[in-house]
């Protein structure tokens, strides 16, 4: 969780810190890129959300 919060808002220390973290706790890289594929995701999806009230917002 804490590797995809720290992907989704892109700080650099909290990725760095967060991802030896999951290392520590024994999460596999494959897991660790699963994660943050899916924040991505999740994030794009929220942008194209909320493109739709931007839109409306021009008018």
């Amino acid at each position: 969780m804490a590797v995809a919060a720290a992907a989704t808002t892109g700080c650099e220390f909290c990725l760095d810190l967060h991802s030896k973290g999951a290392k520590r706790a024994g999460a596999t890289q494959e897991e660790v890129a699963e994660t943050i594929f899916i924040a991505s995701a999740l994030n794009a999806g929220s942008a194209y959300t909320q493109s739709a009230k931007a839109l409306k917002n021009f008018d």
